[in-house]
């Protein structure tokens, strides 16, 4: 199976793909999440697997908003993954870490290491790199900039970068979850009770009703179906208008969830089935 991540080597998201799929699948790093997710729509692969939400930053709405808008995918399976941060340099400057005036990774890396951050690199500036992986792959590259990368282990060891402070984000429970996309149903290399069902809808709202989100959230209460998260992102034609992305606890069936959803259709809502999937929890 050719599997697609957001690259380039290194990532968290590589981490994860390799984790989960061993050597079943061929890996391939592609530069943006947009670009992964071109990719599987068009059949040059067979599933991307791309950020969905981290623990500490909240959703990636660069995801949400592509998959809504642009590419209809299918939400296949959710990848659970632990998130370490570690400072790592070029190792010239391993003796003269503490004096780096830069510090380069992605922007929800630097985010999830602030008290660390403010702690040690009060004046230095911080740059945002598209991941992880490409800030690490910059640092190798430009040995003469006196520049720090926060990365995982993979990537200290891919780009031969020296890692000077271990785990270095503010919070110890700290984890991603990573969409597995398809333009279709695909197998897994996990057998099915090894995760947790889930089903993600998106709906949206009619326009100007009063009530319409308790309404909406009353078809599932009243069924007993467990909400696990509710997201609202703009619908992008205009100010005030949303729509709702739902994870529901349960895998999708044949007559409750498919109730809610004609009950909420029937409230003049407009709904879609994004997915029904396991979750699997890496450590």
């Amino acid at each position: 199976m050719r599997v697609g991540y957001l690259g380039p080597r290194a990532t968290f998201t590589h981490l994860a793909v390799d984790t989960f799929f061993g050597e079943s699948a061929d890996a391939l790093a592609y530069a943006t999440i947009p670009h992964c997710m071109d990719a599987a729509a068009s059949g040059e692969i067979e599933a991307a697997v791309v950020p969905l939400e981290n623990a500490l930053e909240g959703s990636v709405n660069l995801t949400v908003d592509y998959l809504v808008h642009e590419r209809p995918l299918t939400i296949v399976g959710e990848i659970v993954f632990p998130i370490r941060q570690h400072l790592m340099v070029h190792p010239e400057h391993v003796d003269s870490w503490s004096k780096v005036d830069c510090i380069l990774s992605h922007s929800h890396a630097i985010a999830q290491c602030h008290k660390f951050l403010h702690s040690h690199f009060k004046n230095a500036r911080f740059e945002y790199a598209a991941s992880t992986g490409a800030a690490a792959q910059y640092i190798s590259q430009h040995p003469q900039e006196k520049s720090a990368v926060i990365a995982n282990d993979l990537a200290a060891a891919e780009y031969g970068l020296s890692i000077v402070k271990q785990d270095i984000h503010d919070y110890h429970y700290n984890h991603t979850r990573f969409a597995v996309l398809a333009p279709g149903e695909i197998e897994l290399p996990r057998q099915p009770l090894q995760g947790t069902p889930k089903t993600t809808l998106m709906v949206m709202l009619p326009s100007d009703q009063s009530g319409a989100l308790h309404q909406v959230l009353s078809a599932f209460s009243w069924r007993k179906l467990n909400l696990s998260k509710i997201e609202s992102r703009p619908m992008k034609t205009g100010l005030g208008n949303y729509f709702f992305m739902i994870d529901v606890e349960m895998e999708l069936d044949e007559v409750l969830i498919p109730g809610a959803i004609s009950e909420i259709q029937a409230l003049g809502c407009e709904v879609k089935v994004l997915g029904s999937y396991h979750a699997y929890i890496l450590k």
